[in-house]
């Protein structure tokens, strides 16, 4: 800054020198260097957001990569371990043993785990799938179809929503019986009743929302039972010509719907 006194001009020759020496813009050394410092800084930072170049991936590269992804909790990997040949080729190990869990054989299912419902447990469910299904003149009985051997199997499969359905349909077979005996007297089971008696049992335990507070636990227990015996019975090639379901048919001609139909929905 110029330094000029009252009643002085100031001296732009001298001012002009210093210029000269401090450089041509007129700035003091310090400020030069502060510049020169965050000039320095913003490049530098431009160089970090600079995306990387892409590294060309070799196959061992991409090996690792999906060795990686493999790891990553909850991913699973099916693929066995692998590794570049001392020639380049791919060493792949051997398959394991087929009929498990990971490689079902599906022309003879094996069940891996071993069933737990007893029994005098598995006689008393069939006869509740029996009153879900009966038979009649168009296919037999649920349990004629092994519906309880399948909720057998189900229950007894070690994942965490089987052992809940193990827990309430266990209890519900024992409630299904005391209520029996509480309506029939003592020592009366379940699958010796008629099948009105059973009937009225049922109808009082077969829909949730409609159910007595006394009867929310049978309630919940039959709900799953008959979603349990429903989904056994209908993928049977019995229950499929049950329903019956053949698909899509072609037809020589489409006919619209009728007018009054039509007319109805304010389309005529």
């Amino acid at each position: 800054m110029l330094s000029v006194q009252r009643g002085q001009e100031p001296d732009v020759e001298h001012h002009g020198r210093r210029m000269a020496r401090d450089g041509l813009s007129g700035e003091r050394a310090p400020a030069r260097e502060y510049r020169m410092s965050k000039r320095k800084q913003r490049d530098s930072d431009h160089e970090q957001r600079t995306l990387p170049m892409l590294i060309p991936m070799n196959r061992r590269m991409a090996l690792k990569v999906m060795a990686v992804a493999a790891a990553t909790p909850g991913l699973t990997s099916c693929a066995t371990e692998a590794e570049d040949g001392a020639d380049g080729s791919l060493s792949i190990g051997t398959a394991g043993p087929t009929g498990t869990a990971w490689d079902p054989d599906l022309l003879s299912p094996v069940i891996p785990w071993e069933r737990i419902l007893t029994q005098d447990e598995l006689e008393t469910l069939a006869s509740l799938c029996d009153v879900i299904i009966p038979a009649d003149e168009r296919s037999p009985s649920a349990s004629q179809l092994g519906t309880h051997d399948y909720i057998d199997e189900w229950v007894s499969a070690p994942y965490s929503r089987m052992g809940r359905d193990r827990v309430l349909i266990r209890e519900g077979l024992v409630w299904l019986d005391e209520e029996t005996s509480r309506r029939f007297g003592q020592g009366t089971r379940f699958r010796n009743l008629s099948p009105e008696r059973k009937d009225g049992i049922c109808s009082d335990i077969a829909y949730l929302p409609d159910a007595a507070p006394e009867f929310q636990t049978g309630a919940r227990f039959f709900t799953r039972v008959r979603d349990l015996t429903a989904g056994a019975f209908w993928t049977t090639e019995e229950g499929m010509q049950d329903l019956p379901y053949i698909g899509n048919v072609p037809l020589e001609r489409w006919d619209p719907p009728p007018r009054e139909v039509l007319e109805y929905l304010g389309l005529a």
